[in-house]
């Protein structure tokens, strides 16, 4: 039975996967595109939860932590269905390069 659903960012589920030695797959994947660690994934998502734009929803921001999109096309392509004006897209392109 599923109790919730939260959007994990891969940080997390690495951590959370615990002894990867039995999981190759999960390994490799985590390996080659978990970018940076849960501490600094915490606090990047933080910092975007404070920029208080209601338009990005938690599985939009898990999505900018594991990506660390670099420019506004990058951004746009996280938000299928609503879209982020050029302010908005520079505010979290100005908090991910800090990362």
């Amino acid at each position: 039975m599923i109790i919730s659903m939260k959007p994990l960012c891969l940080a997390e589920v690495k951590e959370l996967a615990g002894d990867l030695s039995e999981k190759p797959e999960l390994r490799d994947y985590l390996k080659e595109f978990c970018q940076i660690d849960k501490k600094k994934s915490a606090s990047l998502a933080e910092a975007i939860r404070n920029l208080n734009n209601p338009k990005i929803k938690e599985e939009y921001l898990v999505k900018i932590v594991d990506l660390l999109p670099r420019d506004g096309e990058s951004i746009s392509k996280i938000f299928n269905d609503v879209s982020l004006d050029e302010k908005e897209i520079n505010e979290v392109l100005t908090v991910v390069k800090e990362y």
